[in-house]
């Protein structure tokens, strides 16, 4: 993974998390990789590693059971809060793009809906 230095890395590798969690490529209660295999794993120090699993753990999405591991919630609604929050931030990321460029909402979103209909094809 290539991180960018304006954002910091545990964000990064929670982000990454994340979105593993919301398309089911770590579904409901997987067992995540210990704190010095996540570290391996995305080239980070543990220390950073650590303080990912907590902030997942603040925000309820994982659930660190001692001596056991750390585990992905179980709470469906939990993991679609997240998908939704996540769809929302890229939706507005994607609005201010478009507005940098010069494009209004509605230019924005009808070019989306021709984009649908490119793929279509």
């Amino acid at each position: 993974m290539t991180f960018d230095a304006a954002i910091p890395i545990w964000m990064q590798v929670a982000t990454c998390i994340k979105t593993d969690i919301v398309t089911n490529r770590l579904p409901p209660g997987a067992k995540l990789p210990g704190g010095r295999e996540l570290a391996l794993q995305y080239t980070i120090n543990p220390n950073t590693a650590a303080r990912v699993y907590q902030e997942l753990e603040k925000e309820n999405l994982v659930e660190m059971r001692r001596g056991m591991g750390t585990y992905v919630t179980e709470s469906q609604e939990r993991i679609t809060e997240l998908r939704t929050r996540m769809a929302q931030m890229a939706v507005g990321d994607y609005i201010k793009k478009m507005a940098s460029l010069g494009y209004s909402r509605e230019e924005a979103a009808k070019m989306i809906s021709q984009e649908d209909a490119y793929a279509e094809k």
